[in-house]
C-alpha cells in the first residue's frame, strides 16, 4: 500500500501469463476485487485506488 495526499493505492501484482484470469471476462473478476477494495471505509477524505500491475516484479540479484 502506498499513501498520497489523496489516495491510499493498493496495487495487485499479476503475473503477465495471469492477467486474463484476474481480468476476466468483461472485467468482470477485476470489477468484483476492485468493488470489494473500494468498499472498504476510509477515515478523512482520502480515497482508495487500486492498481493491477502485469509487469514482473525485480528481483535482487
Amino acid at each position: 500500500m502506498t499513501e498520497t495526499d489523496r489516495f491510499y493505492e493498493y496495487r495487485l501484482a499479476v503475473h503477465p501469463d495471469d492477467v486474463g484470469r484476474v481480468i476476466g471476462k468483461q472485467g468482470r473478476v477485476a470489477q468484483a476485487i476492485r468493488t470489494i477494495v473500494y468498499s472498504v471505509r476510509v477515515q478523512g477524505n482520502k480515497r482508495v485506488r487500486l492498481i493491477i500491475d502485469d509487469q514482473p516484479a525485480k528481483t535482487l540479484e
